[in-house]
């Protein structure tokens, strides 16, 4: 089953970290918080957090303005 990134389906891969989808799908914006399943995943679990089948995972850019 494919798992869904911000409400788009993409392939699921076996034993795929939260780093190596946002290298995949091209996240490359220095300031965003990542939620799998609805659970916030922190910074430096990013490397070994891994993604189950048929997860549903946030990507949230974070922007600051003044």
């Amino acid at each position: 089953m494919p798992i869904t990134v911000n409400n788009k389906e993409v392939d699921f891969i076996e034993n795929e970290t939260i780093k190596l989808l946002l290298k995949r799908m091209h996240f490359t914006f220095p300031m965003i918080v990542v939620k799998a399943n609805g659970k916030l995943i922190k910074k430096n679990e990013y490397s070994k957090f891994i993604i189950k089948n048929n997860s549903k995972v946030d990507v949230i850019h974070l922007i600051s303005g003044g």
